[in-house]
């Protein structure tokens, strides 16, 4: 069978033995040596002549598969520990090592060629953004600035907030207004009086919590006296006011 290789298709000769090992299909870990060493000898026989002084890596790599192949006829060697020692083990570490190199190249170049399909848009800022300047120039604002300056500028900061508050008035309590409404207590009074015909002022107070509630309640009921809706009847001083519906 003759074979024909090109010598620009492998870059040196674990190119050409990992070439044959993935064309013959056969597992990295068990190389059939005899096999493979017979298809690279034909290949290194049929090379050009001329290229014989360039490809003195192939004849070395061929003397080696011939040392392997010939220790692999002979009867096994052991090692310390009286296991067999494979003849092909050393090359198959550099086949494996070399097939490593040989993937991360092709992905480096993978990866340039994608790089290069890459374009990238140029910074493009408006004419405005580029003619504005600052209102105020840090650099010279801050000029002289050291931290004892600061120090004492925030001080000074500190001393003027504490003169602002009031050492009486800081102490008051805060006083919190009471959300009430007057037409709410106007309709309160107005249903009391409906409900009842006549109602003791003194008991619809007594119904109110809180004194805004109560005075709020007080100007409902003269609220309604003013708008004719009720009248008030008290008949002795300082007797309870009765309030009545008009009409």
């Amino acid at each position: 069978m003759n074979l024909e290789f090109k010598l620009e298709a492998f870059e040196g000769p674990l190119d050409l033995l990992l070439h044959l090992i993935e064309k013959n299909k056969v597992d990295i870990y068990d190389i059939p040596i005899v096999e493979i060493t017979d298809q690279y000898l034909e290949y290194v026989n049929n090379m050009p002549k001329e290229d014989l002084d360039m490809a003195s890596e192939f004849l070395v790599m061929a003397a080696t598969l011939i040392d392997i192949k010939s220790r692999m006829l002979l009867p096994k060697e052991k090692d310390e520990n009286g296991e067999d020692i494979d003849p092909r083990a050393e090359l198959v570490e550099r086949l494996i090592e070399y097939k490593k190199y040989k993937y991360a190249a092709i992905e480096l170049r993978d990866m340039q060629v994608y790089a290069g399909k890459s374009l990238y848009r140029a910074a493009d800022i408006p004419k405005e953004v580029l003619k504005y300047e600052p209102p105020v120039n840090l650099d010279e604002l801050l000029s002289g600035v050291d931290f004892s300056k600061l120090n004492d500028i925030f001080q000074m900061v500190l001393r003027r907030q504490e003169d602002k508050i009031d050492p009486m008035r800081s102490k008051f309590g805060k006083i919190e207004m009471e959300e009430v409404s007057l037409p709410d207590k106007i309709e309160f009074v107005t249903h009391a009086i409906k409900k009842q015909k006549k109602c003791s002022f003194k008991k619809l107070l007594e119904k109110q919590e809180g004194k805004m509630n109560v005075i709020v309640s007080f100007l409902a009921v003269l609220e309604l006296i003013k708008m004719g809706q009720i009248t008030v009847i008290q008949k002795n001083t300082f007797d309870d006011i009765i309030i009545e519906a008009k009409g």
